[in-house]
């Protein structure tokens, strides 16, 4: 950056999540390990936007995450050079966590892309002939298309909102990301890394109504469920009923082991005030504050001040656009 800082568009960035293991044939160990292997991507990441910030404070050169994803041990008698393995719903909460963290980034990260789409590593799709399924990654990029385009709406949990805990380890339960489109919806992303408990956030909203929302979730009743040719559909979306809207308060109730995806759709008059998203208009417009909160403990604001975490969205955001983007190469 600082030789070259001026002469380039982006820094390539590859980060994989090592399981030396098999990608169906684990316990808890494993999964906790994987989790936290996929929290620790934000850290890693910011060390890397810290550096970048020296020399390029005006964040012109993007942060592109080249490659990305968890690494398994190839299928059993498959040719190891392929780099074939299956996916689980250890891969779809990976995957939920790293877009959560990529989306949270969009100032910086303007591109990322999972390695691969296709029947390698941490795929979207397996094939087999002339047969072809979804696994449960492809299914978390589905439900994370909504924030293409998108204004991002900056979202954290601080404080106390609840640990996964293993074997005197722990990790933040719940990971978020949050963004408004070009119609004013807003769309809000969770995934829940514990596989053992329901997790239920509370968000306050303030600076707009809500008329309603609705929800998709993927889970499953097993860590390692996944889809095969035999029964492609054994992990797939369903409708998410686990959000209740009582005024400006909704309550989210999180499956053990899942991705929720929400929209929350504005009354007529509150979307129409809001201003250019992706981008595009100017002016400051409305602002729109969430605030989540964990109903059996108080938060923190972003600050370190208040009850509860606060964040707002003015006029201006930092674009969603590329940040769930596929690898094809």
């Amino acid at each position: 950056m600082r030789e070259a800082g001026g002469m380039i568009d982006g820094l390539d960035w590859h980060h994989y999540i090592w399981s030396h293991g098999s990608a169906t044939q684990f316990g808890e160990r494993e999964w906790f390990a994987a989790m936290q292997a996929a929290v620790r991507t934000e850290s890693i990441l910011m060390k890397h936007a810290e550096i970048m910030d020296r020399h390029d404070p005006q964040k012109r050169v993007a942060l592109i995450v080249g490659e990305w994803g968890i690494w398994h041990n190839v299928e059993p008698g498959t040719n190891p050079g392929f780099l074939y393995q299956q996916n689980t719903m250890r891969d779809a909460l990976v995957a939920a966590v790293s877009l959560n963290i990529f989306n949270r980034h969009a100032d910086r990260v303007r591109m990322a892309m999972i390695a691969q789409a296709v029947n390698v590593l941490q795929a979207m799709i397996l094939t087999r002939g002339d047969e072809m399924i979804p696994t449960p990654t492809y299914h978390v990029f589905d439900l994370y298309k909504v924030h293409h385009d998108a204004t991002l709406l900056p979202l954290a949990f601080e404080g106390d909102t609840g640990r996964y805990e293993y074997q005197g380890k722990s990790l933040p339960a719940v990971s978020a990301s949050a963004s408004r489109d070009r119609e004013g919806k807003i769309h809000v992303t969770f995934a829940n890394v514990d596989p053992n408990k329901t997790r239920t956030v509370m968000a306050e909203l303030r600076g707009v109504a809500v008329a309603s929302v609705t929800g998709l979730v993927l889970t499953a009743g097993a860590m390692n469920a996944h889809n095969t040719f035999e029964k492609p559909d054994a992990v797939k979306p369903a409708v998410f009923q686990g959000a209740k809207l009582s005024g400006s308060t909704l309550l989210v109730a999180l499956p053990a082991k899942s991705v929720v995806a929400l929209e929350l759709t504005p009354q007529p008059a509150v979307a129409a005030s809001g201003t250019g998203v992706g981008g595009g208009g100017g002016g400051r417009g409305r602002e729109l504050v969430l605030e989540f909160k964990s109903p059996s403990g108080s938060i923190k604001d972003k600050n370190g001040t208040g009850t509860g975490f606060t964040t707002r969205l003015r006029g201006s955001g930092a674009n969603l656009a590329a940040n769930a983007a596929a690898s094809t190469a």
